[in-house]
Parts: structure tokens; C-alpha cells; sequence
């Protein structure tokens, strides 16, 4: 298998990538994906990506505008809006290669992009099969989870007094993504300093432990199922973790069964929100998900 460094353009903005190939000379179904909060390219998607190519896909991971390698500015904004539209600008680069089939082409997203997923899937339909993994399904969930509920309107208080004061001229500020204290920084939970710690900044040099202050506005903010209704016919693959302290199994178990329609297939694992990227569940995730794309891209495509 080769895996080469790409660079395409959204908005205007140079974005990395890396992309798989798998044996052969093609057109080959293709998967994008790219990592969730505050995360890069390099930290466990590639092990997913090689998976995904083993099984006869191209894959592309990408950085966002403003993280890791890829372009843009300030540095750490972390918007939902942009990272989606980064998403179908991969989509459109990947479709333009004359080694992929551009019809058919899926996505794979992870705890923040496992929303992001849901709402590309509702909108584009050049997007042929959906893996949508510990999803966040509301951000204001996952705030509350991530520092307490009893912390959000203080935090939210926070956030719109900084808003005035940027409008005013105030600096960008910025809000560590984890401390050791598991205090004043955006991921609290008690297993994610030295996830992100210990795994993140070896794997992955580009990665910054600090995010700016309005990528948490936007993140409190958003809401990516409004239209999960809209995502079928296209196939959903959802994966949830039940003891997910992060993005909670709860609300995306009753997205799937209440909003989206056929086909689509829920997956129930043991373990919490980081065992799907090198924990116990890992394996079992990384075949769900290439098993999917097998059976909605390859074999479709030779039907």
C-alpha cells in the first residue's frame, strides 16, 4: 500500500493531507476523514486509513484550516461551519482524481466529526456511505460533560464577555485544550490529559495543546442533527461507546433510532470514548467501519 503528503485548497486555503492507495491502478471508491476536537492527521486515523485501504479504498486524511500542517489563520480556531465545508472541499478534491471513482466516495468522522459526518451526510449527496463514530451530537451536551453542568453558564457568561471585548479590540485569547488539573481548559475529563499528553504530542508534533476562545463558543453552540432526518437513503454506520464520559452513548443511541432511516446499523461497544482509537475496542471499530465501506462502496460499485 502507498500513502503519499497531498495538499488541496479550501476557500482558498492550503489544506495537508495524506492519502492511501490501495493495489492497483483504479478508479477506487474513496473515503475522507479527518479527526475530531482539536486533534490532527496523524494520531491513530493513519492506523484506519491503512484498514480502509487494505480493503480496496482510497483514503484521504486531512488537517483543517488553521491546525496541524494545513494553512489558515489565527492559529486554533476550531469552527464547526469551516471544518464541514474543509470536508466537502476533500470530497470535491478526492472526486477530481482521475484514480477515483468519484461516485462513490464516503466519510468517516470521530467524536467532534462524528457530527460533522451526520450533517454532510444530510446535505450532499455525493456522499455515498457515512461512518459517524462517538458522535457529538450537541454541544452543549459535551460541555456539560466536559467541565459540568453547573460550570457552563458561568463559562457561558464567559464566553459572551469575550465577545464584546473582541469586537472592541481585545487580543485573541486562547484556553488550553487539557492541564494535569483538569481545570480552566476544555477537556476536564479525567482520562484526557494524559491521552491527549502522552499519545497526541509524540504521534503528532503539529498538534497544539491550546484552542482560541471562540472555538468554544462555536463549540457550545453547535447542533449537527437538526436535518439527521435528511441523511437517508444514504447508509449510516454509528458507533458508540457506553461507558463514553466524552461524547455520551445516550443522545446519539436516540438520534439513530428516532431521526435516521434505513439503511443504517448501530454498533454498541464496551469501553469509554479513547479505546476506539488504540484501546480495547479499537480493532472492532476499525473492522465495523471498514466492513461498511466494503459493503456500501466496493460492492456497490461492481453491482
Amino acid at each position: 500500500m502507498k500513502h503519499e503528503k497531498i495538499t488541496f485548497t479550501s476557500e482558498g486555503v492550503p489544506c495537508s493531507g495524506l492519502l492511501y492507495k490501495p493495489e492497483g491502478e483504479g478508479p477506487f471508491p474513496a473515503v475522507v476523514m479527518a479527526h475530531g476536537f482539536s486533534l490532527v492527521k496523524e494520531v491513530f486515523l493513519p492506523e484506519y486509513a491503512k484498514k480502509f485501504a487494505d480493503a480496496g479504498l482510497a483514503v484521504l486524511v486531512f488537517d483543517y484550516r488553521n491546525f496541524g500542517e494545513s494553512g489558515g489563520e489565527p492559529r486554533q480556531l476550531m469552527d464547526p461551519q469551516m471544518q464541514i465545508e474543509d470536508y466537502r472541499n476533500a470530497i470535491s478534491w478526492m472526486a477530481s482524481q482521475d484514480f477515483i471513482d468519484g461516485g462513490q466516495i464516503g466519510i468517516w468522522g470521530s467524536s467532534y466529526s462524528g457530527g460533522h459526518v451526520l450533517q454532510i451526510g444530510a446535505a450532499d449527496r455525493r456522499v455515498k456511505a457515512i461512518v459517524s463514530q462517538i458522535p457529538t451530537i450537541r454541544g452543549r451536551i459535551g460541555m456539560e460533560k466536559k467541565m459540568g453542568t453547573e460550570h457552563v453558564d458561568a463559562y457561558r457568561q464567559r464566553l459572551m464577555d469575550y465577545r464584546q471585548a473582541r469586537y472592541e479590540g481585545a487580543p485573541i485569547e486562547y484556553v488550553q485544550v487539557v492541564n494535569a488539573e483538569g481545570k480552566n481548559c476544555a477537556h476536564t475529563h479525567p482520562e484526557a490529559f494524559e491521552w491527549f499528553t502522552q499519545k497526541s504530542e509524540k504521534m503528532a508534533p503539529s498538534w497544539e495543546n491550546r484552542l482560541t476562545l471562540e472555538s468554544m463558543e462555536r463549540y457550545m453552540e453547535y447542533f449537527p442533527t437538526t436535518n439527521a432526518d435528511l441523511i437517508s437513503p444514504t447508509p449510516l454506520l454509528m458507533v458508540v461507546a457506553m461507558k463514553d464520559g466524552i461524547t455520551p452513548p445516550g443522545p446519539a443511541i436516540e438520534v439513530f433510532r428516532e431521526k435516521i432511516g434505513e439503511p443504517k446499523k448501530l454498533v454498541q461497544l464496551p469501553k469509554g470514548h479513547f479505546d476506539l482509537y488504540d484501546g480495547e475496542t479499537f480493532e472492532r471499530a476499525q473492522q465495523e467501519a471498514a466492513d461498511w465501506f466494503t459493503k456500501h462502496l466496493i460492492k456497490e460499485a461492481v453491482r
